[in-house]
């Protein structure tokens, strides 16, 4: 994984970076060491904390890591229904859901 090198160019600590991810520096450690996986979900995150793509992260594309990534549809449906078929309908609903969330400012319950 590119995580050590986009980590780096970004002056981050893996305290800073973990913090920034929600998770700890330790778990952070593992994933730069190849010890531990992230999950897709966290990839995610990754990926549009560095403005990368999952694919760069995993090191199987050559992309400027300066340009945005754009998460696909697909991307998307897999980290929310695990790849689970899910219909047009489906997806719809949820991207209304994530406006409502979002136009209205709703936070996360604890």
């Amino acid at each position: 994984m590119k995580l050590r090198e986009l980590r780096k160019e970004k002056g981050m600590s893996m305290k800073e970076l973990g913090e920034a991810l929600g998770c700890s520096e330790s778990t952070i450690s593992l994933y730069e060491n190849g010890k531990r996986e992230p999950s897709f979900e966290t990839l995610l995150k990754m990926g549009e904390f560095f403005g990368v793509t999952v694919g760069y992260l995993l090191g199987n594309e050559e992309k400027d890591p300066s340009q945005k990534a754009e998460v696909s549809d697909d991307d998307i449906k897999f980290a929310l229904f695990g790849g689970a078929k899910v219909t047009d309908a489906q997806y719809e609903e949820v991207k209304r859901f994530a406006r409502y969330i979002a136009e209205n400012n709703i936070k996360p319950r604890d």
